[in-house]
C-alpha cells in the first residue's frame, strides 16, 4: 500500500460531513446512521446507513450484487460467488462455504503462527518496526500463497492487482473502471496459465488442486469457473486481512490498558478482535443494485437504483449499539457487520478471524509492550478500505518467549 497524489472522488458519503476525520471517521459514520442525509451530493447515489434499514434492504429479493453490466474489482465476468444472485449464488455458496468453515480452516493455525513468528524474527532485535511493511502486509499474502498453492515468486502479480482494484487511479468512475480492467486482465491471464500448468501435472493438496478435482452435481468445475473464484479470493485473501490487522494493531498500540487485558488473559482475544473490527470497519461500504421498484422502511427505491451500503455506519449506529464510539471488549451481543451481511456476507470470514486471532496472539506472546514511535503518527487511508498505511512502533520484546512459536 502507498499514498499518492492521484485525484479521487470522495469514496463515501461520510466524507462530505464536517465531522469527517481521516484518523477517526467513526463519528461521521455514526452521524449518518442516525441522521436524515440519504443521498450523495455529488452524484445523487442513494445511501443506507442505519443497521435496521441495511438488514431489511439486503433481505429483499430484488436487491442484486451487480447491475449485470459492471462487475466488481475490474472483472470481465461475474465473480463467483460475489457477483451472482438467487439460485446461482446459493449453488456456489453451498460448494464454497464448507471449504471455509471453522473446522476446515483450523488446520492453518500452526502455519499462521509460524509465518507470524518468522516475520517477527526479522525485526524483533531492533526494538522498532514499521508494521504495515514488516507484518500486516506480508503475512496475509504468504498465507494466501500457501492456501492456493502458488509459487512465492509470483506474489508481486497479486499485490499489484489487489492494489489497483482496491484503490484504482482515475478522477471519474469510468477512468477507475478502465484502470481496474487493465489490472484485472493481467490476473486473468496469470490464472489461465496456472490452471493449464496444473492440469498437466498430478493433483496437489491445496485449494486450486481441490477446485480442479471437486465435482458439483456430478461435474467438475470449468477453468472459467475456477478463475472467477480465484480472482475474487485474491482480494479477499490479501487486502481485507492486511487492512484489518493494521487497524487492530494500530488501535491496540494506542490503548495500553486494553492491550494489557488481552495479553494477561488471552480468552478475551476473540471478543477484542470482534469489537475492534466493529469499531474500525476496515471494509466500510459496498454497493448494491435494485432490480425492481421496492420500498424499504417507508423509503422508495426505483428499479435500476445504485445504493451505497455503509457497513461502517451500521457498526456505530446508536440505535443498535450502546455507546457505539467506545471500544468495549465486554460488549454483549456484538452483532456487527464488519464482514458484511446478507446473502453476500464475506466468504472468508472464518479464515480472516483465525488469521487475526492467531497473528495477534503470537505478536503479543513475543512483543507484549509496544506503542507508536515517539515523534511519529499513524498514516490512515479510508479509500477502498480503511488501513494504517504507516504504522511505526517501538517495543520491548519478551526475551523469554521462544522463537518461532512455542506450539510448533
Amino acid at each position: 500500500m502507498s499514498t499518492d497524489n492521484v485525484v479521487r472522488p470522495p469514496f463515501t458519503l461520510a466524507e462530505f460531513l464536517d465531522s469527517w476525520d481521516e484518523e477517526s471517521p467513526q463519528r461521521a459514520f455514526s452521524e449518518l446512521a442516525r441522521g436524515d442525509l440519504r443521498r450523495r451530493p455529488d452524484d445523487g447515489t442513494e445511501v443506507l446507513a442505519s443497521r435496521a434499514e441495511i438488514v431489511e434492504f439486503l433481505r429483499h429479493p430484488a436487491v442484486r450484487a451487480t447491475d449485470g453490466v459492471h462487475y466488481n474489482m475490474g472483472a470481465q465476468r461475474p465473480l463467483i460467488p460475489l457477483d451472482l444472485d438467487g439460485d446461482r449464488h446459493r449453488f456456489y455458496r453451498r460448494l464454497l462455504d464448507p471449504l471455509f468453515s471453522p473446522r476446515n480452516v483450523a488446520y492453518l493455525e500452526s502455519r499462521i503462527r509460524t509465518r507470524t513468528s518468522a516475520l517477527i524474527d526479522e525485526f524483533i532485535e531492533a526494538g522498532e518496526a514499521e508494521l504495515m511493511e514488516a507484518l500486516c502486509g506480508p503475512l496475509p499474502s504468504l498465507i494466501f500463497i500457501d492456501l492456493l498453492g502458488l509459487p512465492l515468486e509470483d506474489l508481486p502479480v497479486f499485490l499489484d492487482f489487489k492494489e489497483a482494484v482496491v484503490r484504482p487511479h482515475g478522477a471519474t468512475l469510468a477512468e477507475q473502471r478502465e484502470y481496474m480492467n487493465r489490472a484485472g486482465q493481467v490476473t486473468y491471464d496469470y490464472l489461465v496459465s496456472e490452471l493449464a500448468r496444473r492440469r498437466a501435472k498430478p493433483s496437489t493438496d491445496d485449494l486450486i488442486g481441490g477446485f480442479l478435482t471437486t465435482t458439483v452435481d456430478g461435474r467438475t468445475l470449468t477453468d472459467e469457473e475456477i478463475v472467477d473464484i480465484c480472482y475474487l479470493l485474491v482480494i479477499a485473501g490479501i487486502d481485507t486481512v492486511t487492512s484489518s490487522l493494521s487497524c487492530q494493531l494500530a488501535w491496540l498500540a494506542k490503548h495500553p490498558a486494553e492491550r494489557a487485558r488481552i495479553v494477561a488473559d488471552e480468552s478475551l482475544l476473540g471478543r477484542a478482535v470482534e469489537e475492534i473490527q466493529r469499531f474500525e470497519s476496515p471494509v466500510p461500504l459496498a454497493h448494491r443494485w435494485v432490480a425492481e421498484d421496492i420500498t424499504i422502511n417507508g423509503r422508495a427505491f426505483a428499479a435500476g437504483t445504485t445504493v451505497e451500503v455503509l457497513w461502517a455506519a451500521a457498526n456505530v449506529d446508536p440505535a443498535n449499539f450502546d455507546d457505539p464510539l467506545t471500544v468495549d471488549f465486554d460488549r454483549p451481543h456484538n452483532n456487527h457487520v464488519g464482514f458484511a451481511a446478507g446473502p453476500h456476507r464475506c466468504l472468508g470470514t472464518n479464515l480472516a478471524r483465525l488469521e487475526l486471532r492467531v497473528a495477534l496472539s503470537e505478536f503479543h506472546r513475543r512483543i507484549p509492550d509496544y506503542r507508536i514511535a515517539p515523534g511519529n503518527t499513524v498514516v490512515w487511508i479510508n479509500y477502498g478500505v480503511r488501513a494504517a498505511l504507516s504504522l511505526p512502533i517501538v517495543f520491548t520484546p519478551d526475551r523469554f518467549a521462544p522463537r518461532n512459536g512455542g506450539s510448533q
